[in-house]
């Protein structure tokens, strides 16, 4: 059901409620209609600003190798899954590198080798005193010394293999590419800008607030998204910037969504609610209200049980239940069922006929 509000209302009351009903439970009036006693229950009151949708995830991948560009498989707004590859490069030189370095490597494995035999055949001489203690010890630095250079073999082996990865650019995350900014057949360097993109799993929103407001929302720490279906999503964390903007003297604000299907965006403005205290306001469930073209109503019982369908200015509306800013006073009778009420009124009208 859509609900009319009042765009330029500055504080909204939200049923974030404190306990109890908006309304007495249903009795049956006097005609057998049940019916409900309008009345006040402390609410969440809230104020209202604009944020900005942004994503969690968002990034711009650069190069971490040189290289002409071979392929760039999608384009800006297509969507890829993590590990989709997303750029390739040619790899000769790289390729070239890492064949050289495995020829190091089996050259240092052989030299490792040979020091070792050689310090083997020290150290037993040594031990029967056949060798001076120089000869003994150049066999040893030579040994440490093919170690060291094994390692550092390996090493280089290990670096060109990744010199090789880094060759075919793979997506971190599953998102939409939002920018491209190579071409295929351009050569690239290390660090050079390749495509950015986002993930859509896990959005934020951003508000900036008045300082004077701060105060308020710190204790509260609570605060929404209102969403254009009347929908209502929670912030599960609520991150106060610890600085103010020193133009507008405001505040920034992250409001941390939870993971649900939302339809929001990157880049879209919503509505946001924050909570600043609690008061006392008319609430009654939705399910009372009766929608004619653009005109929100409710079937009202006067003193005499006479039904009579009355116009309602409607607050925000929070899960089951809507607060009324105008149509209503506290104590008044309101139909539980509009559909009975309905069928009751047009009684009324034939009895008067």
């Amino acid at each position: 059901m859509r609900l009319i509000r009042l765009a330029t209302l500055p504080v909204l009351i939200s049923l974030a409620a404190c306990g109890g009903e908006s309304a007495t439970p249903a009795t049956p009036a006097a005609t057998g209609l049940s019916t409900l006693t309008v009345g006040k229950q402390s609410a969440t009151e809230e104020r209202l600003w604009d944020g900005v949708v942004e994503a969690v995830n968002k990034a711009t991948l650069s190069a971490q190798t040189g290289g002409r560009v071979t392929e760039l498989p999608f384009d800006v707004n297509d969507y890829v899954k993590v590990g989709d590859v997303i750029v390739r490069f040619t790899d000769i030189e790289q390729q070239s590198g890492r064949r050289q370095a495995d020829a190091s490597l089996r050259a240092a494995e052989a030299a490792a080798r040979e020091a070792k035999l050689a310090f083997d055949r020290a150290k037993e001489m040594i031990e029967k005193k056949l060798v001076a203690q120089a000869v003994y010890d150049q066999a040893v630095a030579r040994n440490d010394a093919a170690k060291a250079a094994l390692e550092a073999a390996r090493a280089a082996v290990r670096q060109a293999g990744e010199q090789v990865d880094y060759t075919v650019v793979r997506a971190p995350y599953s998102g939409i590419l939002t920018e491209r900014h190579v071409q295929v057949g351009e050569t690239v360097r290390p660090g050079q800008p390749l495509v950015s993109g986002l993930s859509l799993a896990q959005l934020r929103v951003e508000v900036e607030v008045p300082q004077g407001d701060l105060s308020a929302i710190r204790d509260q720490k609570k605060a929404a998204i209102l969403l254009d279906d009347g929908r209502r999503i929670d912030a599960k964390a609520v991150i106060v910037f610890p600085y103010a903007d020193a133009r507008t003297h405001s505040f920034k604000i992250r409001l941390e969504l939870p993971e649900v299907e939302t339809g929001l965006q990157p880049g879209m403005t919503v509505k946001t609610a924050f909570a600043i205290g609690q008061t006392d306001r008319l609430l009654i469930p939705v399910n009372a209200l009766v929608q004619r073209s653009e005109v929100t109503a409710v079937y009202a019982i006067d003193a005499k049980q006479r039904v009579a369908l009355r116009q309602v200015r409607l607050g925000h509306r929070f899960g089951d239940q809507a607060e009324v800013l105008a149509g209503l006073n506290e104590g008044e009778q309101i139909a539980a069922d509009p559909l009975a009420a309905l069928a009751l009124l047009a009684g009324q009208k034939e009895a008067t006929q």
